[in-house]
């Protein structure tokens, strides 16, 4: 009969669906994900790329590109520390400033008018050896020559360099949440030993541009750390550094044996 169909003979030794198998499906490339899979840097890499969005650079140690999402300030530690801690004590005081000027306009029947009780979010810092790394806006590196000549610190020879556009920086661990939301170990067990921890970490699905010091616009408020004040009180304490570590050593008291 015309048209009839009829059982294709299957090839000697084969089962009968062989015969009719499609063409091999090569599957897609694995990648690894934030509960398991890959090498420990390939999941270091996806954290930064695929959670943050932050861009990085082929081949280990995995290091991430600067002047893209943000550029690098990178000074001692110890000025990193004071520097820190005074802009935290300063924040402490301009807040409590703050939630009075909230209270009298609430009182005035105008509450928030000024703007106050917004808390100027943290920027992720980081430390690495005998160094502190402070994340701030892409394109500060290239501000920071003519900054601190403004801020009259150009002629002092300070410790304190920007990686910008095309500079690259060690990827530290993916932190790991602790009782502060801090990496749950110290940064002096590989943060002084060469190897690059968070300090203070950034924080997944929180824009991370938005908090980090940036030159201010006149007549626009904003809640990141002003860049100029940051660079100022950063080459105060290199600065300080720098004096300590020339000052000759103090001789001991002998004591006399009468």
């Amino acid at each position: 009969m015309v048209g009839a169909s009829h059982p294709i003979p299957s090839a000697p030794g084969l089962p009968p669906s062989s015969a009719a198998a499609a063409s091999p499906v090569v599957p897609a490339p694995r990648r690894p994900t934030e509960n398991g899979g890959g090498s420990a840097s390939e999941r270091v890499r996806w954290w930064y790329e695929s959670v943050l969005g932050w861009p990085t650079a082929p081949g280990e140690p995995v290091r991430l590109r600067t002047g893209v999402r943000f550029d690098v300030l990178d000074v001692p530690a110890d000025a990193g520390y004071a520097t820190l801690e005074r802009l935290g004590r300063a924040e402490q005081a301009e807040g409590a400033e703050r939630v009075k000027r909230a209270g009298r306009a609430e009182r005035a029947g105008s509450a928030g008018a000024d703007g106050a009780g917004s808390p100027v979010p943290g920027f992720p810092v980081a430390v690495r050896g005998g160094r502190m790394l402070l994340l701030v806006a892409a394109g500060a590196a290239e501000e920071l020559p003519g900054l601190l000549e403004w801020l009259e610190w150009g002629s002092l020879p300070l410790d304190l360099t920007a990686v910008g556009t095309g500079g690259l920086m060690d990827a530290p661990p993916v932190p790991e949440p602790g009782p502060a939301g801090l990496p749950p170990r110290p940064p002096e067990r590989d943060g002084l030993r060469g190897a690059a921890v968070w300090l203070r970490p950034p924080v997944p699905g929180y824009e991370v541009g938005s908090s980090l010091p940036a030159l201010s616009v006149p007549g626009c408020a904003g809640t990141a750390l002003d860049l100029a004040r940051l660079v100022h009180t950063l080459a105060t304490q290199c600065h300080r550094v720098r004096l300590a570590a020339s000052d000759p050593p103090r001789a001991r008291p002998v004591a006399r044996v009468g």
